[in-house]
């Protein structure tokens, strides 16, 4: 709790002015009933009208006093609870991304936002009725209890005997309200993280006829969410309407008693009037102490799932010397690199040894599971080798920050990320301050200008949650061109071919070629027609490189990257003297 209120502190001065402004009306409101004490004492013993209108005209005064003070204390409340809101998005998101990628794959993107969402708006409400509403309610409550014993001692003691009833029934109904709160979270969480799964997946869905299943499956899960909340709400109505039951009789008795009282003369008929005010006004701050336990207990429910992102140690750490990347040729060394993921029981690295020129083509190949991707994703530094070390112009990549190392990196992926933006502003994604001449040329590289102009608005076109208005080809082009108006020395092709026809294929080749010219480039392919003109062809088996040359020396040595090439290329490569319908193929 006192972490959480650390994000309050720059809004002390708010606060503290909120505090002022509802203690201040906590002791208008403790006055208001002393007012009708004067008025009806004043009109049972001397009937006059110049008191009636003294009383009505101050009620009024401190009714618009009350009014204008509250509205006035609404907007601050809002002002302050939308601050803290911020401040607790700006240090969730920030970590968000940062974090380590298992834990994206873990949690789900849905689950991760509807926690986040249910947490921050949880804690700012806790935090709210705590600071605003409390500690009012705690100081009415003293002024109350002193007026009421100042008006009548034995009156006083007998309302007091009902007020410990509150906090014993919100006492009894406190652990069950923070097991059902957390059981909401976490039921809500699991139902939109299968409901984001199912949206971005609604091809495969509509591909096997899943739609009035999943649906089923969606609406099965909120009914029994819904029965949870249900549930708690007829708990909680009964306790409220004990609760109620509990504030009737205390008013019941204080009229019986109070009567009484009146009738012998032992007060005035003021006196219980006003008594009867502070009776009335009394049981609402009591039961908003009696709540604080269960409010403490969703505020820690909130922190909890707060804190379990904030406190995710980020996998890897820029190093407190770590120094900007500047001037990059684009030489990349691997030397002796091993590694193996958390938890995983063998290594899927190695001891690779690697030596890349800058300006130089280096196709990676293998079967799956052979470590490919997981070599880039070492050389992007989103993990560190367990042994052995990776250098970039002799720079140990630990030794560099982050940021500036992957400024340096493009990338084109197999599956081609688009953001559900214009088609200018995904293409300058990684520039954007990028001019529109510059985005053009990209796109013409990239040989995307031209489907570019034939759209509805052309480059101010929205392409759609993760660019579903185009073609795979299409949004291939545009990633090329992405990576394109960014300009890195190195650059990572991920299978960027594997997924597109025959005709998208040539003109991505095509562009694919323009992009690589100059750099130090990495290609990952399992389409092994795509990397015969690399200028090493690194082939990876079981984490280690046990082929390395070009196309030609590779088939000449007729080792497994030649055996996977005739696997690939059977049926369609003519053997030499083959007989096809009376034509003979040298």
């Amino acid at each position: 709790m006192r972490r959480a209120i650390g994000f309050a502190f720059p809004y002390r001065q708010a606060v503290l002015g909120i505090l002022f402004i509802t203690l201040l009306l906590a002791a208008v409101n403790a006055v208001e009933p002393l007012i009708l004490k004067y008025v009806f004492d004043d009109l049972a013993t001397h009937r006059l009208v110049r008191t009636l209108l003294i009383g009505i005209g101050i009620l009024v005064g401190l009714g618009v006093f009350r009014e204008a003070a509250t509205a006035l204390s609404n907007w601050m409340t809002w002002h302050t609870r939308l601050g803290l809101h911020y401040a607790l998005l700006e240090s969730t998101v920030e970590r968000l991304h940062r974090m380590p990628l298992s834990f994206h794959r873990t949690e789900g993107v849905g689950a991760i936002m509807t926690k986040l969402d249910r947490s921050i708006q949880g804690f700012v409400g806790a935090v709210n009725q705590i600071l605003f509403n409390i500690f009012p309610a705690i100081l009415y409550l003293l002024i109350s209890v002193v007026i009421m014993l100042r008006l009548n001692w034995k009156l006083a003691v007998i309302v007091a005997c009902f007020l410990p009833l509150p906090a014993l029934i919100a006492a009894f109904a406190g652990p069950e309200q923070t097991r059902r709160e957390r059981t909401l979270l976490d039921q809500w969480s699991k139902i939109y993280s299968r409901f984001n799964e199912v949206l971005s997946g609604i091809v495969t869905v509509r591909s096997f006829s899943m739609e009035d299943a999943e649906k089923k499956r969606f609406l099965k899960d909120v009914h029994h969410a819904n029965e949870v909340v249900i549930q708690g709400v007829g708990i909680d109505s009964g306790l409220g309407a004990a609760t109620n039951l509990v504030v009737t009789a205390a008013r019941i008795t204080a009229i019986a008693c109070g009567g009484m009282l009146v009738l012998q003369n032992n007060i005035t008929l003021g006196t219980l009037v006003a008594f009867l005010g502070y009776v009335g006004g009394l049981f609402g701050p009591v039961q908003g102490l009696t709540n604080i336990y269960q409010t403490i207990q969703k505020a820690y429910v909130s922190l909890d799932e707060i804190f379990s992102i904030l406190d995710v140690q980020e996998h890897l750490g820029d190093a407190p010397d770590a120094k900007e990347l500047t001037q990059v040729r684009g030489e990349v060394v691997f030397d002796g690199v091993k590694f193996r993921y958390e938890h995983s029981s063998r290594p899927l690295l190695h001891g690779i040894n690697l030596r890349v020129e800058p300006g130089e083509t280096v196709a990676i190949v293998g079967p799956s599971g052979s470590g490919k991707t997981t070599l880039m994703s070492l050389l992007m530094r989103f993990y560190d080798p367990n042994e052995g070390g990776i250098y970039l112009d002799g720079n140990d990549l630990r030794a560099l920050k982050q940021r500036s190392l992957r400024e340096n990196i493009g990338t084109v992926l197999q599956d081609p990320l688009l953001f559900n933006d214009t088609v200018r502003n995904n293409i300058a994604y990684g520039r954007p301050d990028a001019s529109m001449a510059e985005v053009e040329n990209a796109a013409r590289a990239a040989n995307a200008h031209e489907f570019i102009l034939h759209l509805p608005e052309g480059y101010e076109t929205m392409v759609g949650e993760r660019g579903s208005r185009f073609s795979v080809g299409e949004r291939q082009r545009v990633t090329i061109a992405r990576a394109l108006i960014k300009n890195p020395p190195i650059l990572v092709l991920d299978e960027a071919t594997s997924s597109l026809d025959a005709e998208s294929e040539a003109l991505v080749q095509e562009a694919l070629e323009r992009l690589m010219k100059g750099r130090t480039t990495f290609v990952i392919a399992h389409r092994l027609s795509t990397v015969v003109n690399a200028d090493r062809i690194i082939v990876l088996k079981h984490g280690c490189i046990i082929e390395c040359g070009t196309h030609r020396e590779l088939m000449r040595s007729a080792g497994y990257y030649a055996s996977l090439v005739s696997r690939q290329t059977s049926g369609l490569i003519r053997n030499e003297g083959e007989l096809v319908n009376g034509t003979l193929y040298p």
